[in-house]
């Protein structure tokens, strides 16, 4: 007897037991919530051959993007690569994909997992790997239209749809479609309040929009479905952005201090990354933080040459250049160049467009080297979305480009900047704050005055 998943895919080498539990845990997955890979590590200590089982363990372990997590992704890899005779098609697309992955090829990794969606449009996990993959590499195109091109075989009668949704609504929002995207969104919290992914989407369409009020609202309304979950730190900062935004540094300050001030030794890089992408737009708008950083960089550095994912990179550079470690900024830079010397695989070609200029910004920034800050990212500003991450995490990049423009009186380039904000976001108090810095540098007091009276109207 074939047995099948709660969406009639077929699961080698298991029983009724055995799939409830993998469902389970990729219900944890998805919500965020619980220890999915204790859960399901539990399952195979009984149940070793276990083919899904192994597949969704490894999968899990592909997104920690951490060096420290990379021996345990291999070796779990291994076992399911040893049951592949047993596996199914679909089952061994999943091993061959993690094996990509597993070798740094993440674009093979996303077509594979792209093709097996084309046949087996309900495989969810394959659906999500793909997705926070696509996040990971900055494929903004497919965060939307990979989840668009399997809805025809979901609806509201398929369990998990409201993770579809989900999806989906990031997807659109990040490719500025905002009215659907926060339709989706609302849709699939109603659908599931415990939503984090969902929750999180409608958030980034209020950030993006400039709805500061609305998105306290929003993530206030909903702390009780998420303030418990594995997301949290990464809400806790969205709403730390609507605060910033609206120049309520010491609310902003309290949720760091409350919220993403880890203090212990876990190494999450989550929590790390939220917590100095945070504590940087602090520096740069001018707000003291105190010793903050000294924490963050003490966490970071043990990992400062790891060169495994550009992401992580530039918020390690973020703590080290900030606290004054120019030594072990000086050996991330040197990681850099002797790693994209040496590899050609998809982490190198994000560390060389995007991942080591930022880093040699950042550090020119931090030695109070303007000029030098503004000619490294001006160049780059338009390839940005290869670091990966969102477009409100890459902001972080526009906002330090700006900051030195001003800093270094390149008033007409700040001005122009600061223009290209407000456009964007005129609902945005502290785009008109930069906007008046740059016409005051400029001269024109009168313009700044405007544009002032800009931000107050809006903070009011």
């Amino acid at each position: 007897m074939t047995i099948t998943d709660c969406r009639d895919l077929a699961v080698s080498n298991a029983d009724n037991a055995l799939v409830s539990a993998l469902e389970n845990a990729h219900e944890m997955f998805l919500t965020y919530s619980g220890d999915p890979l204790g859960e399901i590590t539990e399952v195979l200590d009984a149940e070793p051959d276990f083919v899904m089982g192994q597949i969704f363990k490894a999968a899990l372990l592909t997104q920690a993007m951490e060096t420290r997590i990379y021996p345990e992704l291999v070796s779990t890899l291994k076992t399911a690569e040893a049951l592949a005779p047993r596996a199914n098609e679909r089952e061994r697309r999943h091993i061959e994909a993690i094996r990509a992955w597993a070798d740094g090829d993440f674009h093979g990794a996303v077509d594979l997992w792209d093709a097996l969606l084309v046949q087996f449009p309900r495989d969810l996990l394959a659906l999500q790997l793909a997705h926070l993959s696509d996040v990971l590499l900055g494929d903004t195109d497919n965060q939307r239209d990979r989840v668009a091109r399997i809805l025809h075989a979901w609806d509201e009668s398929v369990p998990g749809y409201g993770y579809v949704l989900g999806l989906y609504a990031f997807g659109l929002e990040e490719n500025r479609d905002f009215d659907i995207a926060e339709e989706c969104g609302r849709r699939a919290v109603a659908m599931n309040p415990k939503d984090a992914y969902a929750i999180h989407a409608v958030g980034h369409v209020m950030e993006s929009q400039g709805r500061q009020s609305g998105g306290i609202n929003w993530m206030r309304s909903r702390e009780q479905d998420w303030a418990y979950s594995n997301f949290a730190n990464h809400l806790w900062w969205h709403l730390s952005l609507y605060h910033l935004d609206l120049a309520q540094n010491d609310q902003v300050l309290d949720i760091y201090d409350r919220c993403l001030r880890s203090t212990d030794s876990s190494g999450d890089r989550y929590e790390e990354l939220d917590a100095a992408a945070l504590l940087w737009r602090l520096e740069l708008l001018g707000v003291d933080v105190g010793d903050r950083w000294k924490t963050l960089a003490d966490k970071w550095e043990p990992s400062a040459t790891d060169t495994l994912y550009a992401f992580n990179d530039v918020h390690a550079m973020m703590t080290f250049v900030a606290d004054g470690r120019w030594e072990v900024a000086e050996q991330v830079l040197n990681a850099h160049e002797r790693y994209t010397t040496a590899a050609n695989d998809a982490n190198a070609a994000m560390t060389r467009t995007v991942g080591q200029p930022f880093c040699k910004a950042l550090k020119a920034f931090a030695e109070e080297q303007y000029g030098e800050a503004v000619d490294i990212l001006l160049p780059i500003r338009y390839r940005t979305r290869y670091l990966g991450g969102s477009h409100a995490q890459r902001d972080i990049i526009g906002m330090t480009l700006l900051e030195a423009a001003l800093r270094g009186g390149r008033n007409d380039l700040a001005l122009a900047l600061a223009s290209e904000r407000t456009a964007l976001k005129p609902t945005s108090p502290m785009n008109w704050r930069f906007a008046a810095r740059a016409h005051r540098g400029r001269g024109d007091h009168t313009r700044a005055t405007e544009a002032e009276a800009q931000a107050i109207a809006l903070h009011g």
